[in-house]
């Protein structure tokens, strides 16, 4: 005798939500998206107000000659022309340039290992670590003028130290050939903190089970730094030389406390000439020039590390 078998039962079609119950899912989703605009709208208003705007209005002003006391004039693209045989510009790009690229992989180098060694469980570590973030919260005027004493040729404590050992210590601020490694050292000395506080986050968010799989393995500690270490932390690097980049290019304060931009033009930067040329010269149609120059080539550097981000930096563990 054949049993018959109940028809499988269909599932009844989904059906829209009607009334109060699709009137109140549409306010709270409005409710949120509104929240979420309003906390967001103090960044957004400063990111328009004191980043965006100043971009769009150096723009505008580099088309113009404008002395801040005569009415401003259209002169289209005649501040760039200018900049071509403008020597002391391009002495000026090529000084920050130096700057950058020298102080740049220094201050990585002596934040790394500071994170490195307080990374290994030291006693009174908070007290280490605020010590050393001491010189990157403290101004940088008040930093340039105690280096400023350091680096005195026959008293400074640097030279006195250095002839200790039977050297003796060069004019530091007063040489074409140092006064731009003694701003750059005093620049990793005030810097490295950011980056240290960066990479010992990063180093205590790496899974210790990673670590002992290593030791098991047999590997050595320079071994597992480059296996281990280094790749989990390029999130950390990444983000820290963008940064360090992107400060560097605008440095400013130092060079003009330290060496006011010599001797001659051996530390001039390109923030100062372009200071100079607007408020000490009032040509601010050719300041803007120059500086939507920098803010080209800081978008170009700042690009090329995004795009080589996807090869070098891994965001999972």
């Amino acid at each position: 005798m054949a049993v018959e078998t109940p028809a499988a039962a269909t599932a009844a079609p989904r059906r829209t939500p009607r009334g109060p119950l699709r009137r109140r899912r549409f306010w709270r989703n409005g409710s949120e998206t509104l929240a979420a605009w309003l906390f967001l709208l103090p960044s957004l208003a400063g990111f328009l107000v004191f980043t965006a705007g100043p971009v769009v209005a150096a723009g505008v002003i580099s088309l113009l000659d404008w002395n801040l006391f005569s009415p401003p004039r259209f002169i289209g693209l005649d501040n760039f022309a200018r900049l071509g045989p403008d020597d002391t510009f391009w002495s000026a790009l090529l000084n920050t340039a130096y700057f950058t690229f020298v102080s740049v992989p220094l201050t990585l180098l002596v934040s790394l290992g500071l994170a490195l060694l307080l990374n290994q469980g030291l006693r009174r570590m908070a007290v280490f670590r605020s010590l050393l973030l001491l010189p990157y919260a403290t101004i940088t005027v008040a930093v340039a003028f105690v280096w400023v004493w350091l680096y005195i040729p026959h008293d400074g404590l640097i030279n006195a130290v250095l002839g200790v050992f039977g050297i003796d210590g060069p004019a530091w601020l007063i040489s074409d050939d140092w006064a731009m490694p003694a701003l750059i050292l005093m620049s990793v000395w005030k810097s490295f903190g950011f980056g240290m506080v960066i990479f010992l986050a990063g180093l205590q968010a790496i899974p210790q089970q990673l670590y002992e799989a290593a030791r098991v393995d047999g590997a050595s500690p320079w071994r597992t730094f480059r296996a281990v270490t280094l790749p989990l932390l390029s999130p950390s690097v990444f983000f820290t030389v963008v940064t360090s980049i992107i400060g560097s290019f605008q440095v400013f304060d130092q060079a003009l406390v330290m060496t006011d931009g010599g001797p001659g033009s051996s530390t001039t930067t390109l923030v100062m000439y372009i200071y100079r040329t607007g408020f000490q010269n009032y040509e601010q149609g050719y300041a803007a020039a120059q500086s939507m120059v920098l803010f080209a080539f800081i978008v170009v550097i700042t690009a090329a590390q995004f795009l080589l981000q996807r090869r070098l930096v891994h965001y999972d563990i």
